[in-house]
């Protein structure tokens, strides 16, 4: 009797053993499956994220030397199409817009330093210089209540030492219409259109009203080939 018993209690904890293992084993395989969903869901996040960079195609308009009499009517137009731009301005002609500057911020672009009376930098000390751009930026701030951290030296000459000591992003471009020489609205439109790609700074002067009727042009057919229009901090932070 006693021996039948035993047998039965050491089936008994065979059997429990046996049990104890299968939920072991198949909690094991619930957390297995559970990880490796969560995981394919994050990297489908994650081709989702780098496919919508990847298709999205971003470009920086920049106006130079403005704001001017036909400034207004660019922003207009900019406003319509809902494309964003970054105005490099003057400092003197800050002081005769300063109604278009403020309009500039409120709509979302982006107001960079382009000097006070358009010299060209290296040209003079670098106090003489650092004095032009101080100048600017604090015109700009007195309109809209900030300065600006983006500088475009005139003709894209800026001494080393007045870049370390003014401290500022200095924006250039990549593609250049020379739009102030040739004045001709045609042949910008032809030139930034089969030079300009993904990434690119276009260069141009809101202060020719060929210039500005050639940039609606060109932003109407970009957004058609799926361009975003953004500013220049944009571009460079995305």
């Amino acid at each position: 009797m006693k021996n039948r018993r035993k047998t039965y209690l050491y089936i008994f904890l065979i059997a429990a053993l046996y049990i104890f293992a299968v939920q072991i084993n198949r909690m094991e395989r619930d957390n297995e499956t559970s990880e490796a969903a969560v995981n394919r869901s994050q990297d489908m996040e994650s081709e989702e994220a780098e496919s919508f960079f990847e298709d999205r195609k971003r470009v920086a308009l920049t106006f130079d030397d403005g704001p001017g009499e036909d400034t207004e009517g660019l922003l207009d137009g900019l406003k319509e199409r809902n494309a964003k731009a970054t105005f490099f301005v003057v400092g003197e002609k800050v002081e005769q817009y300063p109604d278009t500057v403020q309009r500039m911020k409120d709509e979302g672009h982006l107001i960079g330093n382009h000097t006070y009376t358009h010299v060209q930098m290296n040209t003079l000390s670098c106090e003489a210089a650092i004095a032009e751009v101080k100048k600017t930026s604090e015109l700009i701030e007195s309109i809209v209540g900030e300065g600006t951290g983006y500088l475009r030296p005139p003709y894209g000459e800026c001494t080393k030492q007045m870049k370390k000591e003014l401290d500022m992003f200095i924006v250039l471009w990549d593609v250049d219409p020379l739009d102030w020489s040739i004045q001709n609205e045609d042949a910008v439109v032809e030139k930034v259109l089969r030079d300009v790609k993904d990434g690119d700074i276009i260069l141009l002067h809101d202060i020719f009203d060929t210039s500005v009727r050639a940039a609606i042009r060109i932003v109407d057919a970009l957004q058609k080939e799926g361009y975003e229009f953004v500013t220049v901090e944009e571009l460079m932070f995305p």
